[in-house]
C-alpha cells in the first residue's frame, strides 16, 4: 500500500544514521502486513536531540527507536518511562501520544528474544558479561529478570563494571580484565556487550579451551556477523549467537508499539538483515 496523509509514522534517530538497517527491516513488515504506514531515518545532533523528540511528540509522529548517541538523552526528556528503561538508564523507544513522551528499552527484550530464538535457557547457569556500556547494561538487567543463577562481569575499567553491578546484580562478581579467561571456567553463557569485534576493529580474544563444552557465547556485533570473538568460540566446538538475534528482537515490539500489530511472520528478518550485510559490503 502507498502511504497516504493518513499514514502512521515512525521512525529511527543518531548519528550517524545511515549505517541503521532499522528502515529496511521496518519497511519490511510494513509493506508485507499491507499498512498504510511509513519509517524514516533521521539524522540529528546531540545538543538537537531534546528539542527534535518534544517537537515530534506534538506532531502525528506515534513514535521513534533511538540509537547512539541519543539513548540518555530520550530518557531524561520522557514524561513516564518504563522500568526497563529507567533501571538500565536509556531509552531505545519514545512512543508519543497527547504531546507526552513515554519512554521504554526493548533492547533486554531483544536480547532475550535471541536466547529464546536458539533455545538457550538463561537461567541454566553462570553467565559472563564483557563490558559495561548501554549495551552491557541491557543485557546484565535481561539476565538478571530471567533468573541467571550467577552473574560474572569483566570490563577495561572495573570500577565502570562495579558501578554497574551496584545498579542491577550487587551480587555480581568482577574479574579483571586481564584475567577474563579465569571467567570462563563454568560458565553456561558468554556475552560480549563491548564494541570489540566491530568491522576493522581489534577484535576480542579469548582462551576458549577454559570453558565447559556446552557453553553458548553471544555477540551483540552484528557487522560483521561473524566476529573473531563468535569464529574462534565456534572453532572449540561451542554453540553461537550473533548480533542480529539482538537487533531483530528489539525490533519487533517497537514495531507492534507504533503500529498496532505484530510484525508479519511471512517477512523472514534474518535473512533479510543478512542480505543487506553482505550488499554493505
Amino acid at each position: 500500500m502507498r502511504p497516504t496523509g493518513a499514514a502512521r509514522i515512525a521512525g529511527v534517530v543518531g548519528d550517524p544514521i545511515a549505517h541503521s538497517l532499522s528502515p529496511s527491516l521496518m519497511s519490511a513488515w510494513i509493506e508485507a502486513a499491507g499498512l498504510n504506514a511509513v519509517y524514516t531515518p533521521y539524522r540529528v545532533a546531540g545538543e538537537q536531540a531534546a528539542e527534535f523528540f518534544r517537537a515530534l511528540a506534538a506532531s502525528q509522529c506515534a513514535g521513534l527507536n533511538v540509537t547512539l548517541p541519543h539513548k540518555q538523552t530520550a530518557l531524561a526528556v520522557s514524561d513516564e518511562a518504563s522500568a526497563a528503561a529507567r533501571a538500565i538508564g536509556a531509552a531505545n523507544l519514545l512512543t508519543f501520544r497527547d504531546g507526552r513522551i513515554h519512554a521504554d528499552n526493548t533492547d533486554a527484550a531483544g536480547f532475550l528474544n535471541a536466547l529464546k530464538s536458539s533455545q538457550v535457557e538463561p537461567s541454566r547457569g553462570p553467565v559472563l558479561i564483557l563490558g559495561a556500556g548501554g549495551a552491557a547494561r541491557a543485557i546484565l538487567y535481561a539476565l538478571v529478570e530471567a533468573g541467571a543463577p550467577e552473574i560474572r562481569l569483566s570490563n577495561r575499567s572495573r570500577a565502570n563494571a562495579r558501578a554497574m553491578a551496584d545498579d542491577l546484580a550487587p551480587g555480581a562478581q568482577i574479574h579483571d580484565w586481564d584475567r577474563r579467561d579465569d571467567a570462563l571456567a563454568g560458565a553456561a553463557l558468554v556475552v560480549n556487550a563491548t564494541s570489540l569485534g566491530l568491522s576493522g576493529g581489534e577484535d576480542l580474544v579469548f582462551d576458549w579451551s577454559r570453558a565447559p563444552a556446552d557453553a553458548v557465547v553471544a555477540d551483540s556485533v552484528y557487522k560483521p556477523l561473524e566476529t573473531g570473538f563468535l569464529r574462534d568460540a565456534a572453532a572449540r566446538g561451542l554453540k553461537t549467537i550473533h548480533g542480529l538475534g539482538m537487533l531483530i528482537g528489539q525490533a519487533r515490539p517497537s514495531f507492534e508499539a507504533f503500529y498496532g500489530a505484530p510484525p508479519p511472520e511471512s517477512v523472514e528478518a534474518a535473512a533479510l538483515m543478512v542480505s543487506l550485510l553482505e550488499a554493505a559490503e
